[in-house]
């Protein structure tokens, strides 16, 4: 039996490749610089946001396992992902 958890972390992953996809062959479609890069700049958004949701259901299924420290270095370890992907 497949974890609620896990498969949801899943489906959400999948859901995002899915997204990627589509903006890919929209780019394709739509064959001009500019609004393939308002396009890009449209995902640049989206996968921070999956990434955030994606970990608070993976820490969710995980807190009743995790001591608070160990929560909170993980819950760290995403903060500097997330300052080191958008500090210019």
């Amino acid at each position: 039996m497949i974890n609620k958890v896990v498969l949801s972390m899943a489906i959400l992953r999948m859901l995002s490749g899915t997204i990627e996809l589509i903006a890919a062959i929209l780019m394709l479609r739509l064959n001009q610089i500019d609004r393939a890069l308002l396009v890009n700049s449209s995902l640049a958004v989206i996968g921070p946001l999956v990434l955030l949701t994606t970990t608070a259901i993976g820490l969710s299924g995980l807190a009743d396992k995790l001591s608070f420290s160990k929560f909170l270095l993980v819950l760290c370890g995403v903060c500097l992902i997330f300052i080191g992907v958008l500090k210019k």
